[in-house]
């Protein structure tokens, strides 16, 4: 049996970067307390100025920019390519990692996880005229970047998603299907234990 849990962006708390420079919405995570001891965390940043960024040494990250013009990350001495709206970028948590604004503030969608505890997947989709999939992942993300956007899992349709809002489901592990429906852009994030 699925259990799913319908979070809303209004709800998020705020909480203090690593470094203490800035500040992070914690959508969800599966464990853990402060910034250490989880699985998997999904958040939302508010990036103000070119800076670094924290280390989290151990863990993967997957980022991607929500709002604003954008930016371009040097990782360990690499320079990315411009990261513009919904272009998701990996690297590893424990690189050095300085970030450059193209044109002022961004606000940025992070998955950090543990590639020891988890083998995780993220794709950027379309709800619109509806799309099917399947999974077999014991834990499912969709983030709405957009509002607009339901799914149906098992049967049961969510409620509709609003902007940033997050549908987080633990299953059986099972194989499967979901179908999106609405309109706008959304992430699915699959995790699924080691």
């Amino acid at each position: 049996m699925s259990q799913s849990r319908l979070l809303r962006s209004a709800d998020y708390p705020r909480m203090p970067w690593k470094n203490g420079t800035g500040s992070t919405l914690e959508i969800a995570r599966d464990a853990g307390d402060g910034l250490d001891g989880f699985g998997w965390r999904l958040s939302i940043a508010d990036v103000g100025e070119s800076g670094g960024f924290s280390a989290f040494t151990g863990y993967q990250r997957v980022i991607t920019v929500l709002e604003g013009a954008g930016m371009r990350l040097e990782v360990d001495g690499q320079r990315s390519r411009d990261l513009t709206s919904l272009d998701a970028f990996a690297f590893d948590g424990g690189s050095t990692v300085q970030c450059e604004l193209i044109d002022g503030p961004i606000r940025d969608f992070n998955l950090i996880y543990s590639p020891k505890r988890y083998a995780a997947r993220l794709q950027w989709l379309r709800a619109d005229g509806g799309l099917k999939l399947f999974s077999s992942a014991s834990t499912l993300l969709l983030f709405a970047a957009e509002s607009g956007v339901s799914l149906t899992f098992d049967g049961q349709r969510s409620e509709v998603l609003g902007q940033h809002d997050c549908l987080h489901l633990e299953t059986t592990g099972a194989l499967a299907e979901l179908k999106l429906d609405g309109t706008g852009a959304c992430c699915l994030i699959e995790l699924t234990p080691r």
